[in-house]
This record gives structure tokens, sequence and C-alpha cells, in this order.
């Protein structure tokens, strides 16, 4: 398992999930066990963009030189990268908590097989299966190639 997703679970306070025996595929333990790994995931964003909005505003100064002013602009600008990217993923969860009320979650979108356990642990995102991926990203190459 991936250190990233590993951390995702140590952010919602939750272990890997072990299925049981002849346990049905996305019940309500499973179901509960992802809602709390993406609301967590989504509080820690919307955590992270406070203190960036704090920090900018507490850092913002008016450099005399150049450079320094310069580079301060630059730090913001990646700064601010980031959250727009974090912005998208914030949507991306929002979409995905949303699926877990309507029982599409765990689902791919593409052929309706299960994504698994462990793939949703690494990408809680995540809509479509392993086979389903793995196809889009040979035709996207072939695409941009």
């Amino acid at each position: 398992m991936s250190k990233a997703s590993l951390s995702l679970l140590n952010l919602a306070g939750v272990k890997p999930y072990q299925p049981k025996k002849g346990e049905e595929y996305m019940n309500e333990s499973q179901l509960l066990h992802f809602k709390k790994i993406l609301t967590a995931w989504h509080e820690q964003i919307v955590e992270e963009a406070s203190r960036t909005v704090a920090h900018m505003r507490d850092e913002a100064a008016n450099f005399p030189d150049p450079a320094d002013r310069a580079t301060q602009e630059e730090e913001f600008s990646l700064e601010l990268r980031n959250r727009d990217r974090e912005r998208r993923l914030m949507k991306k969860i929002e979409s995905t908590l949303k699926k877990l009320d309507t029982d599409d979650f765990g689902y791919c979108d593409s052929c309706g097989e299960e994504i698994g356990i462990r793939r949703l642990e690494a990408r809680p995102t995540a809509d479509l299966c392993i086979d389903c991926k793995t196809l889009a990203e040979i035709r996207e190459k072939q695409v941009a190639g």
C-alpha cells in the first residue's frame, strides 16, 4: 500500500478495512469507513486553505528590494497553485461523498464492476476499476503521442 494512502487512513484515524468472510461488497460498515476517510481528507484541505489565507495575509510585505519582492510573489504563486489543485480535488471528494449516499460508490463508472477495497483506500475518489483505468491511460497516451 502506498505511503499516501496510509497517511489518508491515518488522517481519518482508521486502519485498513478487513472484510469479513462472506461480507457483501459496499455494505454499511464499508461505506462508513470510506465516508470517514473522505470527510477527514476534505476537512484537512479546508484547514490548509485557511492557513494559506492567514499566512499570505500575515507574511505580505512590501519589500524595497525587487528580488525579495519577486521571491515572495513566486512563493505566493506556488501556494495559490497548490490551493487551486486542492480546490479541484475538493470538488471530486464532494462528488464522491454524494456517490456514497446514492449507492454508486465503489463501482466502476465504465463497466459497473467492483473497484475494490484496497484500490479505494489508496484512491478514495477512484471512479474506474483498475482495468478500465489502465485502458483509459493507454488511450490517453495514444491520443497524446
